[in-house]
């Protein structure tokens, strides 16, 4: 799963580690002065003890022990043509109508003028969303959310049947906003549940206007409409880690490399247009959830290209992983694109962990880069990998887990300061 073919995988890391080996390790084949050898010892010591220094969101022991990725061996459908994530959806919720009352009059032998007894109407169905781990997106949510409608009353005082309320999972995480914006419900947690739409009540018969001086009406009451909303459903939560990248830096193939999704991979630009989220499993029993997002271009912030319904994406990611192609020219100066572009809308997602992927290492001339790429950015934490050969996805997968337990542990540390306080 993790490279296109066995052979290939083989091929490539004997390619790279043969010809296209790094220059420390070239010079290791051959014979060294004394005095070069040692100040190659040293610098080499340096420029380690500075990496793990400077490493952010990782372990500062190297050795740590972490949770092996899983290989799948199950081989992926190529019938079922592939669905991308729906994380946000405008939705009308209507409330079902109450059912009308009744107008009858009670007849018996030897009293035809016993009374009414028309019964009332069934009130009608709420449309209730409800958080459910069952789910995780909202491709299954329909446009128009209708409830059903209350029984019409009966004779012999008979009511209506009120009507069944219409459920709608939903991910758990999922903010709903009403027409103005505004967040009026966020289910955070399982089976919590919101009404968006209630149901009218049902009319009452003409039972129910009976009086002293009027004991025979005739007239009862229509059933209620229901209530008709527009809202708009978001997840505030996609993915535990984020593909974001330029146009054809390699993420769709990164992610049909490391996870069973089937994101469109193709030569040209912009071939992703929604998010497909893959999840990798590993031997704790732990899964990991990895969204490709679709390509950002410099002044996506301002809305061009994709633009800011792009960076809404990249706001719904616990962390980051910046995927750069070593085979463009200064790769370097895509890394501080993507950064400006996040910066620009909203400051607080350059604050969750990130990881430079660095792709495309097998290609003519990604070393050299690399190398400078590692000199320009040395407080974070590169990976050079090559997606389409399955180069080094298991290191990455590991770097991945280790940032993930950081999180949920820094997580849990802070829900129980918080109950603490409380």
């Amino acid at each position: 799963m993790w490279s296109s073919s066995r052979i290939g995988r083989q091929v490539a890391s004997a390619f790279v580690c043969g010809r296209h080996a790094h220059p420390l390790h070239r010079q290791n084949l051959r014979p060294r002065h004394p005095e070069h050898q040692l100040q190659h010892q040293q610098q080499h010591q340096h420029q380690h003890l500075h990496l793990q220094h400077h490493r952010r969101w990782y372990s500062s022991a190297a050795d740590e022990p972490v949770a092996a990725p899983l290989r799948s061996t199950k081989k992926k459908s190529d019938r079922a043509p592939p669905k991308h994530l729906v994380d946000v959806k405008t939705v009308r919720a209507i409330g079902g109508r109450g059912g009308d009352g009744r107008v009858s009059f009670m007849k018996l032998f030897g009293n035809e003028n016993a009374g009414p007894d028309g019964g009332d109407g069934g009130n009608g169905g709420h449309v209730v969303f409800r958080a459910s781990e069952s789910v995780s997106g909202l491709g299954h949510v329909a446009v128009e959310l209708r409830a059903s409608a209350g029984e019409r009353g009966y004779n012999k005082d008979c009511h209506g049947k009120c009507a069944q309320h219409e459920y709608v999972d939903v991910p758990v995480g999922t903010v709903i906003k009403d027409c103005d914006g505004r967040v009026v419900g966020d289910l955070c947690r399982p089976g919590v549940m919101f009404v968006a739409a209630r149901g009218g009540a049902g009319g009452h018969g003409n039972r129910y206007f009976a009086t002293d001086t009027e004991q025979a009406p005739e007239v009862a009451e229509l059933g209620g409409a229901g209530e008709a909303l527009r809202y708009t459903l978001e997840l505030s939560s996609i993915a535990d880690f984020g593909l974001l990248g330029f146009p054809n830096a390699g993420k769709s193939t990164l992610l049909r490399a490391i996870t069973r999704a089937r994101p469109k991979v193709a030569p040209y630009p912009f071939t992703t247009l929604q998010p497909h989220v893959g999840v990798i499993q590993y031997d704790d029993q732990e899964s990991v959830a990895v969204a490709d997002l679709p390509g950002l271009i410099e002044d996506s912030h301002r809305d061009r290209g994709l633009g800011i319904s792009f960076l809404r994406h990249v706001q719904r990611c616990t962390a980051l992983l910046l995927v750069v192609d070593l085979s463009a020219p200064e790769p370097w100066t895509y890394v501080d694109v993507l950064r400006h572009e996040v910066r620009c809308f909203s400051a607080p997602v350059l604050d969750r962990p990130q990881l430079i992927v660095a792709n495309k290492v097998d290609v003519d001339g990604a070393r050299d880069n690399l190398a400078e790429l590692r000199r320009r950015l040395p407080d974070d934490e590169i990976v050079d990998i090559s997606a389409k050969h399955g180069i080094n996805l298991e290191r990455l997968l590991k770097h991945m887990k280790r940032v993930y337990d950081r999180r949920r542990k820094s997580a849990e540390e802070d829900a129980a300061a918080a109950a603490g306080f409380d």
